[in-house]
């Protein structure tokens, strides 16, 4: 009985005094305490990690981006970024959805005949939540050859995705020239493959930089051919980019869209696109009501989907006036 604390307390009646007896565990805490100093000092410890340093936005590079006020640098000043940190501005609102695109980037990293633990380092990482406010939550380390290719591995229609990969891509640039020049082997076959590392690299930026202009919204360029829902029905679509296609009318425009060059409406199913297009935000299916009082499925395109159509028709290009 001695390893419990007991207390007594008075319970007041207007005739009648009673004594309740109330007891707990001597080493269990009061509704007041909080969780107990063991916890709490294990909490402590594990939000201050001796081994990873914020740099903060007071680094060299300023912080010019989100990805460098989350960068951590470990003991030996390599950067280093949290996953659940990239998850966040990658876009992914859910820790196993974003966990998925982890193990994909993993896959990739040994396909390269390279070991995935040099590079996604297990760890935990204390957030808010849990039962006394705090909990421990699973975390990857990753060096910046993992993250990229964890924007590689995403969902390339978040244009969270396609700035993330512009950031390590340009990140990788800069590493790959702030190498010491007296690394390089003097022979014209190293030179050789360092150029075509830099052209590959260069390339894949270029890339990736038309892919977040097309991923971008172009605040009122098509607001004019938009209806109340922000949608495109295909005949403003034809009249947008008239001059692209030489004119072509509602069904001639639609014919083009089913040809194996654009491949955007299914050639069965005619009035509907393909369902790539809806995932990527080009294309919305709604129902409309028809001249004769039936409901059918009617495809729009939405600003982003014009936007890929220019670019898949052959570039830049500024709309006329609607009609």
């Amino acid at each position: 009985m001695d390893k419990y604390r007991w207390t007594v307390s008075a319970a007041r009646y207007p005739y009648v005094r009673l004594l309740s007896v109330c007891w707990r565990p001597q080493n269990s805490p009061r509704a007041d305490e909080g969780p107990p100093r063991a916890m709490r000092s294990r909490e402590k410890a594990l939000s201050s990690d001796t081994n990873l340093i914020a740099p903060g936005a007071g680094n060299e590079s300023g912080a010019a981006s989100p990805f460098d006020s989350i960068m951590l640098l470990d003991h030996n000043g390599e950067e280093r970024w949290s996953a659940r940190d990239m998850q966040v501005l990658c876009g992914y609102s859910k820790w196993q959805e974003f966990e998925k695109v982890i193990d994909k980037a993993k896959l990739a990293v040994s396909n390269s005949d390279l070991d995935p633990l040099d590079h996604f380092t297990g760890a935990r990482k204390v957030t808010s939540g849990g039962r006394w406010g705090r909990q421990e939550v699973n975390d990857f380390r990753l060096t910046r050859f993992a993250a990229y290719q964890v924007t590689l591995a995403g969902d390339a229609s978040k244009p969270e995705i396609a700035r993330a990969k512009t950031y390590f891509a340009v990140r990788t640039r800069e590493a790959e020239l702030a190498a010491p020049v007296s690394t390089i082997p003097d022979s014209p076959e190293a030179h050789l493959a360092l150029a075509q590392n830099y052209l590959a690299a260069a390339t894949e930026l270029v890339a990736t930089k038309k892919e977040l202009a097309i991923a971008a919204p172009k605040a009122g360029k098509w607001d004019q051919f938009c209806n109340s829902d922000g949608l495109i029905d295909m005949n403003a679509a034809a009249h947008a980019v008239t001059d692209l296609t030489g004119g072509l009318g509602r069904t001639k425009f639609m014919e083009m869209l089913r040809s194996d060059d654009i491949h955007f409406l299914q050639k069965q199913n005619q009035r509907l696109p393909y369902q790539e297009h809806e995932r990527a935000g080009r294309a919305h299916v709604k129902l409309v009501e028809a001249p004769h009082g039936k409901w059918v499925e009617q495809t729009f395109f939405t600003p982003r989907g014009l936007d890929w159509l220019v670019d898949r028709l052959g570039g830049n290009y500024l709309p006329l006036p609607a009609a």
